[in-house]
């Protein structure tokens, strides 16, 4: 019987792996020397080689840049946990060093409960968010502690104190403040005073300025639950779980945010084939959000209707109310805020130049002692009536 001899051959190093080709199959120049070099095929001229590379172990495959750009946040982040930062003066310490007062309130994204720091007796906000293996929501969570352990050096954005991350939780460690601009208003029951809309206007412009100028980034999601007061009379943006990365200036998501606040391009793009948006957006939803807090014919008709009718070419965007006493420039403020086509609404370097926004950053307001005897003289609306999927404020 004939004998088969199979020649095992050395496996070459993995140096030699990296480069390991194949030739095509169904190329002339795959058969063998002998064949090509009879006489039948003497005349022919070789055709050229194309070279098929092995396929990448999945160890080796390139991964997209979100996927790197969420590891490398995940990174940073890591480096930072176990540890609290206030008044200057950095602890070590894990969750069990928290003393739990209550829930503060809730939303999609998890709870934020009132905690107090058992070294020091600091009371404090703390964001609890469950990790998944959702990518979305890890994106909001991941996006979230980016922004506030970034944005320590703006007066205007929510002060993070330091983070927990367990096998199964993500805890962001908050400076408390008091309360929303939404439950304000639902405790006054009435208009907020145009001094204190000013003072808001100017802080949230400031805050939206400078994540836009330093870190590139998109709030998404301005809105009166995300505007917080405190009794030392500070107002500050928070609530950056849906904050965008802006490419060349441009964001693209467009199903991010609340739909109440948000500007036309981003529910009803011009070019459907490029649903591009930029800060603009949120200058419209600023628009509203300051519109909200002042009851008016004008926002309670188009607060009436669904998202997509208050688009209608139509319908005027809702403005502040003559018969109230708003001045000249807070109703221009509003105006320029509301400009339905986004190509004329101003961005934030025009906004700062407008005499409502200088007024009020010159002009002294007792925030403090106004937010004080508010609170002091009114009763705290239910929170089963005020908070919803969209709100997830810290206040107390």
């Amino acid at each position: 019987n004939p004998v088969i001899v199979i020649t095992l051959s050395p496996a070459p190093a993995p140096s030699q792996r990296a480069a390991l080709q194949l030739p095509l199959a169904n190329e002339g120049t795959s058969r063998s020397s002998s064949s090509e070099n009879s006489p039948q095929h003497h005349t022919h001229q070789p055709r050229p080689r194309h070279m098929l590379g092995l396929p990448q172990p999945p160890f080796l495959m390139p991964r997209s840049m979100e996927s790197i750009e969420i590891d490398q946040k995940l990174q940073e982040i890591m480096k930072q946990t176990g540890y609290l930062t206030i008044g200057g003066q950095r602890y070590q310490a894990e969750i069990n060093d928290l003393e739990n007062l209550g829930e503060i309130g809730s939303g999609t994204c998890g709870q934020v409960w009132k905690m107090r720091f058992k070294k020091t007796g600091h009371i404090i906000a703390v964001k609890q968010m469950r990790r998944s293996g959702n990518k979305e929501e890890n994106k909001r969570i991941l996006m979230d502690l980016d922004v506030v352990l970034k944005s320590h050096d703006c007066p205007y954005i929510v002060q993070c104190f330091g983070t927990f991350i367990t096998n199964t939780d993500v805890f962001i460690a908050m400076e408390l403040m008091g309360t929303c601009a939404e439950k304000l208003k639902k405790r006054i029951q009435g208009p907020i005073p145009e001094r204190i809309l000013g003072k808001m206007t100017v802080a949230i412009v400031k805050a939206l300025y400078y994540l836009k100028e330093k870190h590139g980034v998109i709030h998404r999601d301005v809105k009166p639950s995300n505007i917080l007061l405190d009794e030392r009379g500070q107002i500050k943006l928070c609530d950056f779980g849906i904050s965008g990365r802006l490419v060349d200036s441009k964001a693209k998501t467009r199903s991010a945010g609340c739909a109440a606040y948000m500007a036309p391009e981003r529910i009803d793009p011009p070019d459907p084939t490029k649903p591009d948006y930029d800060i603009r957006a949120d200058v419209w939803s600023l628009g509203i959000s300051l519109v909200s807090e002042v009851p008016s014919p004008s926002y309670a008709k188009f607060s009436s209707l669904l998202p997509p009718c208050r688009l209608n070419l139509q319908e005027d965007p809702p403005l502040l109310p003559n018969n109230m006493g708003f001045s000249v420039d807070f109703q221009s403020f509003v105006k320029d805020c509301l400009t339905k086509d986004h190509r004329k609404r101003p961005k934030y370097n025009k906004l700062l130049e407008h005499n409502f926004i200088k007024r009020y950053e010159t002009l002294e307001v007792d925030v403090a002692s106004w937010f004080k005897d508010v609170m002091a003289k009114t009763e705290s609306p239910r929170t089963s009536s005020i908070l919803t999927q969209h709100h997830l404020p810290f206040f107390s």
